[in-house]
């Protein structure tokens, strides 16, 4: 089912390679600690939610509203599993451009490894991508599909379609929990500011359309609308600074002024190492929030880009010594961990929690 949408502005550039390959550390490392303490369909789960990838793209250090981060996350993401597909249950496909033309194939590859029939996740990479450029019409042309599936044929497709005319991209989120049909409701998941420039091909009372993606043009009807209202739906502004109105002021007051300058003892005691003072620990704890917190948390995705910093020096440039400690800390915790000493993975835990119980305004970081 089509489980929200994010409307972003169209910024050229892409990542440095000394950024990216960060990245990459850094989304494994999250891979698999969400893995490890959820199981690989969590992931397919979060990365369904626009709120989570957006906050996800933000604490990879890429720019905090821009087009990119929807590729440049996904890329890293899959770059990152690599070799490790297998052993985490959890494969990418696809990419941008000519890359996602290349998912069947990428698909087909990985499920003869697995002893899986690749047919229904091949059909469901594309009818995903015809329903979003093809049944429905609303003036973004696919340019980036990102398939992501378990081995045990779960799904979840991040993709993305560009609008020269007004400058924004629009990236749509999809996860095969809860579908029934592709074009019976799915199509419904399609939410624009002009509603009348959308192009709905899939007459709903006509069973050959339903199984074919083919039909006469419709307008949604009013329990269409009553379903688009209900999606979530990420709107970024052009503006290129962040600034405290992109961010809603208990979790900015969180991340600036209460968050991790007196950070509790026992989280300190477990997670101190040389050099790790309050903005390295804001860090960790704001990747920690993302994959150890309620996802409720992640409904402020710009707050994240405070972990390390952006690209393009939003809100501040990427601190290089700091990312490399995160990276560090996310890969010893679970290390240890399969070695029988789960001290420090349990305070990520801990400071996950507390983080989420400090956004939310709940002083139980359990609760």
């Amino acid at each position: 089912m089509r489980t929200g949408i994010a409307n972003l502005p169209l910024h050229g550039g892409k990542a440095p390679r000394w950024l990216f390959e960060r990245m990459i550390r850094l989304a494994r490392e999250i891979a698999c600690h969400l893995v490890a303490e959820h199981g690989p369909g969590e992931v397919l789960v979060r990365l369904s939610d626009p709120y989570w990838f957006q906050a996800f793209g933000c604490v990879l250090g890429f720019d905090w509203h821009s087009s990119g981060v929807t590729t440049t996350a996904c890329g890293a993401l899959k770059e990152g599993i690599r070799g490790l597909e297998l052993e985490l249950g959890l494969f990418a496909a696809g990419g941008k451009g000519a890359a996602s033309r290349k998912t069947p194939q990428q698909v087909t590859t990985a499920c003869e490894r697995l002893g899986l029939d690749p047919e229904p996740l091949v059909q469901a990479s594309r009818l995903s991508a015809k329903v979003d450029n093809t049944a429905l019409q609303d003036g973004y042309q696919l340019y980036h599909h990102s398939f992501f599936f378990t081995a045990d044929g779960r799904w979840s497709v991040v993709q993305q379609g560009m609008n020269d005319a007004n400058g924004m991209a629009r990236r749509y989120h999809w996860l095969s929990e809860g579908l029934h049909s592709f074009v019976e409701e799915p199509h419904a998941a399609i939410c624009c500011d002009r509603r009348q420039a959308t192009l709905n091909l899939v007459d709903r009372h006509s069973r050959e359309a339903r199984s074919a993606i083919t039909g006469i043009a419709r307008q949604p009807d009013r329990e269409v609308s009553r379903i688009l209202a209900a999606l979530p739906n990420l709107d970024m502004p052009r503006h290129h600074l962040l600034d405290a109105a992109d961010i809603r002021p208990s979790q900015l007051r969180k991340v600036l002024t209460r968050t991790y300058e007196n950070p509790p003892p026992d989280f300190q005691a477990l997670l101190a190492t040389p050099g790790l003072g309050p903005k390295s620990l804001r860090a960790l704890a704001l990747v920690a929030e993302l994959v150890y917190g309620k996802r409720a948390a992640t409904r402020d995705p710009a707050a994240y880009a405070f972990a390390h910093g952006g690209k393009d020096g939003t809100p501040y440039p990427v601190n290089r010594e700091r990312y490399q400690q995160t990276i560090d800390t996310f890969h010893d915790a679970l290390r240890q961990a399969r070695l029988g000493r789960g001290e420090k993975l349990d305070a990520l835990r801990r400071l996950g929690r507390w983080a989420t119980a400090l956004s939310t305004g709940n002083q139980d970081p359990d609760g």
